[in-house]
């Protein structure tokens, strides 16, 4: 047997491919729930262009679809990008590709970036160099959303709490929202 590193992509193809919503994205009352926090943290906005790397299955990316004019979601399993397409393929804004995110992820032009269930994946000092980069290629005025698990579990490199003490202490990042919840937080934040 060939030892996968918990946070590589050949880690999470396996777990798509033994079972399709391995998280339980589509079913867990607490997903849901989450879902319904981030889409509720957003209304009344309406967002032209949004980013959501590491969109699983896309039930989160479904859900964004009628605010947005266009998303441009990904994931690094092929798996869960051929399943989040079935689930979008009704959604003319939705554009999903295979990749991953990199500190060299461009992020001009997006109004709308979303960070969920992602950060813990990155240790501690690359999450603190990817935000700082990423925040470099971010457009003032674009909002940025956080929302992470608070559990600890053995796959995650860092704690949800860890992920938005990064996101807080970069200067171009404003936080105008925020809300702790049972099992997870939301940070929604103004890039300056």
């Amino acid at each position: 047997m060939i030892f996968q590193s918990k946070t590589s992509a050949d880690f999470f193809e396996d777990r798509y491919r033994k079972k399709a919503d391995p998280w339980g994205f589509t079913f867990k009352e607490y997903e849901q729930n989450r879902f319904a926090t981030i889409v509720a943290a957003l209304s009344g906005k309406r967002y032209r262009r949004a980013f959501e790397p590491g969109c699983s299955i896309g039930t989160l990316t479904e859900r964004l679809a009628p605010i947005c004019d266009h998303i441009d979601a990904c994931d690094f399993s092929p798996t869960a990008v051929d399943l989040a397409r079935q689930r979008c393929a009704a959604l003319p804004n939705v554009h999903l590709s295979c990749a991953a995110l990199t500190g060299k992820t461009p992020l001009a032009g997006y109004d709308l970036i979303l960070f969920s269930e992602i950060g813990y994946y990155f240790r501690l000092g690359k999450w603190r160099s990817m935000v700082a980069a990423l925040a470099t290629s971010m457009d003032p005025g674009a909002t940025v959303l956080a929302s992470h698990w608070l559990g600890h579990s053995d796959d995650h490199r860092i704690e949800g709490d860890q992920v938005h003490e990064v996101l807080r202490a970069d200067p171009r990042l404003r936080l105008d929202f925020e809300q702790r919840h049972e099992g997870f937080r939301l940070d929604r934040f103004v890039r300056l």
